[in-house]
């Protein structure tokens, strides 16, 4: 027994030297957006979001180089709204290869394209658009935010098995509303399911005053349904929605049932873990776009661990190939597709104080896995950044 543990300490020396000293330099790069005016400010946004997410993934990840010779550091790097967030990007770009990126979709694809990010390893940690995975892909950008086609396909999953199949649809009118609103559209069609016209919330009146006496005439006319969808992203009136329309049925979409990347009420697979160690370093709940984050520095902890090595070309082959897993707390191993570089996930239907379902849902099938159920397939990717 004790030649087999000198050998392993041998072993392990030998490990360590031959990683000894690998520094592993990343920078998260957040662009701050003005925000659209809400008629309640009871869910303000904090001003830490996403980056306590990377935060705490860079603990766990100083954690494990610690026992490799591995140094992992991150810069967190901030543009306010009148601010280059180009220039800045060069400026990470020239200091670090892997870079995390919280900004709006046009940014972020500007950011990708620069003549510095060739060769670098980006990852989109905030733009939820479809289009990034689809024709406005790019090769050294990957995705760890669930895109909002991930998010519909997993509601209406839901639907489907409820046998819902009638539903109505309130948007609002701020881009990202309508950008969720049109991917529930396609989500809806996908899985034959029936939506009716939607109806544009175009109220300026105060809500906290006037819900009881506006959403019922308001909702009125929109026929039988068993659920009602609402898109509102920018969480402006969809908070009024609930029990105040002309018939009673369940509320979804941005509101009610909304399907997300994580919520405080995910409490499965270890989640409580994770939970708890988010809340003891940032002294609030975990978000999506903070578990984002935290999935994309892990990913790159992992894929440093696995290889050996800091080079992005090498981290990127790895983490598209059959051995990359990462221990995403919830249930399944996160793998990232090979035709569009997007982290896939299970998405959580929650409400404010529980977990309702995870899809992908039983029953949803697919040839390689239940996970790509959830969001655009290989034939749908249009991808040509991406050779499967």
């Amino acid at each position: 027994m004790k030649p087999l543990v000198t050998a392993l300490a041998g072993l392990l020396v030998l490990a360590q030297g031959a990683w000894a000293d690998l520094s592993v330099q990343a920078h998260y790069l957040q662009v701050e957006t003005p925000r659209p005016p809400v008629l309640s400010n009871l869910d303000p946004v904090p001003d830490d979001l996403g980056r306590a997410g990377a935060a705490l993934a860079l603990i766990d990840n100083r954690t494990t180089g610690r026992f490799l010779g591995q140094q992992h550091d991150l810069t967190v790097v901030t543009v306010p709204q009148d601010g280059d967030p180009l220039a800045a990007a060069r400026d990470a770009l020239a200091a670090s290869a892997l870079l995390l990126v919280d900004a709006p979709a046009a940014t972020l694809l500007a950011i990708a394209d620069l003549p510095e990010a060739k060769g670098a390893l980006l990852f989109n940690v905030g733009a939820e658009d479809t289009a990034l995975r689809g024709p406005d892909c790019r090769a050294n950008l990957f995705h760890t935010i669930p895109s909002l086609a991930m998010r519909a396909d997993a509601l209406m999953q839901f639907f489907v098995k409820r046998r819902w199949t009638k539903l109505a649809l309130i948007e609002g009118t701020h881009p990202a509303d309508l950008a969720f609103a049109n991917a529930l559209v396609r989500s809806a069609t996908k899985f034959g399911l029936k939506i009716g016209a939607p109806k544009k919330w175009v109220f300026d009146a105060d809500m906290r005053r006037n819900a009881a006496q506006e959403v019922p005439l308001f909702t009125q006319d929109l026929g039988e349904y068993d659920a009602l969808l609402v898109a509102d992203e920018t969480g402006d009136f969809g908070r009024y929605i609930a029990y105040n329309t002309w018939i009673p049925r369940p509320v979804a979409g941005s509101e009610g049932l909304t399907p997300v990347a994580w919520s405080p009420v995910v409490e499965q697979w270890g989640a409580a873990q994770l939970q708890s160690r988010f809340q003891d370093s940032a002294g609030r709940p975990m978000q999506s776009r903070d578990y984002a984050a935290w999935a994309a520095l892990r990913a790159i902890g992992e894929a440093v661990t696995r290889t050996g090595s800091n080079d992005p070309a090498t981290l990127r082959a790895f983490l598209l190939s059959p051995d990359f897993e990462l221990a995403g707390f919830k249930g399944s191993a996160l793998t990232f597709r090979t035709w569009n570089g997007q982290l896939r996930q299970p998405i959580p239907l929650v409400q404010p104080r529980a977990m309702v379902a995870q899809a992908p849902l039983e029953g949803f099938l697919h040839q390689r896995g239940e996970l790509d159920t959830l969001g655009l397939d290989l034939p749908e990717a249009a991808c040509p950044a991406f050779a499967p």
